[in-house]
Order: C-alpha cells, then sequence, then structure tokens
C-alpha cells in the first residue's frame, strides 16, 4: 500500500450512511433481521450510455443468517473494514493488497475481485471511491502528453509504449494533436504498428491496447481520452467472436461492470477491421482461416441476440457473414498479403475512404 492523492472521501461515507438507513428503515417495516442485502443488480441496454445498472431490480442477495454464505458474508465485513481505513487515512490499496493481507483466508485473487465488485455495486460509487485500484495491463503509445497525480509529467511517443496509469481519475493536463485513437485488441498486433512507425506515417494518433479483454483502467482511459478530446474511435480486432466481444467491452460495456456505464462505456468506438466482409474481398488465401469451433458458434449466437446489435444492422450483417462462412481470421492473416500490409496498405485505405461500421 502506497500513499496515493486526494480522492473523494465523501462519496463512500455518504454511500455507507445511505445504505445503513435504507437497511434500518427495512429492519423497522419487517420487523425483524433482514435476510440479506442486495448487492448485483440487472441491466439495461440504452444507445447512449449501453449496459447499464437498473435500479431497484435485486437480483443477487448475500445472507447473514445461512451457514453457507456466513464465510462470505463475513468477508464482505472485513474488506468493508479495509475501505473504511484506506478512505480515512486516504491512501490507496490494489486488490491484489487486499488479497495478500490474509491469502490463507480468502482462498484466492478472485474471491477479492468478486467482492470488491459487490461492494461496488451495493454502495452504487465507482471502484476508486472505494481507494481501491486496479493493477493496469494496457499499454498506450502516440501522441499524447499528460501529468500523473504526483505531478509525474508523461510524455508518449510512437517508438516505445506507455504502461496505463492505475490512478486514471488523477491524470491531467492531457494534450494531444492526435486526429483519431486507435485500439488495438492484441499487444502482438500494438508492437507491429510501433515496429512500423504506424503514427508517424500517417495523421498524428493515440494507439491503445488492453491486451485482449481490457481491463478496467484501459477501459477508463479510453472513456477519459474520449470525454477530453472527441476524437473518432477506431478498434481493430480478429475478425472472430472473441474479438467482436471485445469491442463490445469497449463499446457498450459488461453486465458485471453495468453499475459503472457511465464512467466506462464508448459508444462512438466504430468498428475498423478486421471485418468478415474483408476476407473475401481482399481474397485472404484460404488456409490462413480458421474453422469456429462449437464454442466460437455458441458465442456468435449469444453476440447477435444482445439488444445493441438491433442498433448495428451493419454489424449483424458482419457476423451472419461469419456465421455462414463457419470460418474466422485473425488480423496476422493480412500477413499473407504482405509483411507490412496492415500498417502500409489496410490501415492506411480504411481511414481515408471511410472502412468502419
Amino acid at each position: 500500500m502506497a500513499f496515493a492523492p486526494m480522492g473523494p472521501e465523501a462519496s463512500f461515507f455518504e454511500a455507507v450512511d445511505q445504505h445503513r438507513a435504507s437497511l434500518l428503515a427495512a429492519l423497522r417495516r419487517d420487523g425483524g433481521e433482514p435476510a440479506g442485502a442486495g448487492t448485483r443488480l440487472a441491466s439495461r441496454f440504452e444507445d447512449s450510455v449501453g449496459l447499464q445498472m437498473v435500479s431497484h431490480c435485486t437480483t443477487k442477495k448475500i445472507k447473514s443468517d445461512s451457514l453457507k454464505s456466513v464465510k462470505n458474508f463475513a468477508l464482505i465485513l472485513k474488506i468493508l473494514s479495509m475501505i473504511y481505513k484506506l478512505v480515512q487515512s486516504n491512501t490507496y490499496a490494489t486488490k491484489r493488497d487486499i488479497y495478500y493481507t490474509d491469502s490463507q483466508l480468502f482462498g484466492n485473487q478472485t474471491v477479492v475481485d468478486n467482492i470488491v465488485n459487490d461492494i461496488s455495486c451495493m454502495l452504487k460509487v465507482p471502484r476508486r471511491c472505494l481507494h481501491i485500484l486496479s493493477t493496469s495491463k494496457g499499454l498506450i503509445a502516440g501522441n499524447l502528453r499528460y501529468m500523473e497525480e504526483d505531478g509525474t509529467k508523461v510524455s508518449c511517443s510512437c517508438a516505445t509504449a506507455v504502461p496505463v496509469s492505475s490512478n486514471i481519475q488523477g491524470i491531467r493536463n492531457l494534450i494531444t494533436d492526435a486526429k483519431f485513437l486507435l485500439i488495438i485488441e492484441k499487444d502482438a498486433t500494438f508492437q507491429r504498428l510501433l515496429d512500423d512507425n504506424f503514427c508517424n506515417k500517417i495523421s498524428p494518433c493515440i494507439m491503445v491496447t488492453g491486451k485482449g479483454v481490457p481491463d478496467l483502467n484501459t477501459r477508463l482511459l479510453v472513456k477519459k481520452l474520449w470525454d477530453t478530446f472527441h476524437i473518432p474511435i477506431f478498434i481493430l480486432v480478429d475478425a472472430d467472436p472473441h474479438g467482436i466481444e471485445i469491442m463490445c467491452i469497449y463499446k457498450y460495456g459488461s453486465v458485471s461492470m453495468s453499475f459503472e456505464a457511465h464512467n466506462l462505456t464508448v459508444p462512438a468506438i466504430r468498428w475498423l477491421g478486421l471485418l468478415p466482409s474483408d476476407i473475401k474481398r481482399l481474397n485472404i488465401p484460404k488456409d490462413t482461416l480458421i474453422p469456429l469451433t462449437k464454442r466460437d458458434q455458441m458465442k456468435l449466437d449469444s453476440i447477435l441476440k444482445r439488444p445493441y446489435v438491433t442498433f448495428q444492422p451493419f454489424w449483424r450483417k458482419e457476423m451472419e457473414i461469419m456465421a455462414d462462412s463457419k470460418m474466422k481470421a485473425e488480423i496476422q492473416a493480412l500477413t499473407s498479403l504482405s509483411s507490412d500490409y496492415l500498417s502500409r496498405v489496410y490501415l492506411p485505405n480504411k481511414l481515408k475512404f471511410g472502412g468502419w461500421i
């Protein structure tokens, strides 16, 4: 645990007071001890926000009067007490820090992760108000300068990547001449574009990768860049159900984090590639394609049934192309056309002629 800058302590204490008041009201109304406290809420879709929490619709309860859940209830109280001390002392900790305070008691990291999410949802406050930070795995490069909360100046470049900050709320004085932001699914593709000096070959830009499924800080960074600069944001993912799922998380969010949708989602994101229709249009060799697995097909069917697909007819068309062909392709398949096809031809043409949906 390390000293951290001033945070929104009031939000946490106000949320605790409000939740305590609601529990007392329930006690007075029901005349006895409440069976439990709701911690996970249902979600609904709104095109301008994404998947967000529905108020007053409890779908999960943690009971205090059940032998099966008594340990989980106790762990929630333990972590709440740790959060209280963090907020009072104005210090921050990572979820990993919390786990290692008593690894035998918690059992595994996932237990801590789930409880922190439940507390954040129960109190209806962002995780940063709990003074709990996530470890970042994402990277950023390109035309961007900013200052960390502790005064450290960060200057991104097109030559090397900078780790995404673990305290996105604290960064300030952001400056850029970038004309667009490019989100890249895979670290390998991100590094290849750095090696090809992509940022300097085209208009000034910012590149971000979450190295697969994005962590919370990478999503917060993308949201902050959008709110600050309102420059076009494009995403480059594999032409497979997993890549589409990752794009959906950046754009519309996820059910598990729907209570923070307003801080995480960027519905303005556009799908730049790799599109399933590009496979045929570019005559990508068939021996570079991969058959969809049963799990892929189930994932694709699931995405097609989601409410936001109704608002994205071109997405549906692309996914139907994938479903009909029963084939998928990774971004690396473009190297079969030429080793630098992605940075020299594919991306410049897409950006120049509006090849996104």
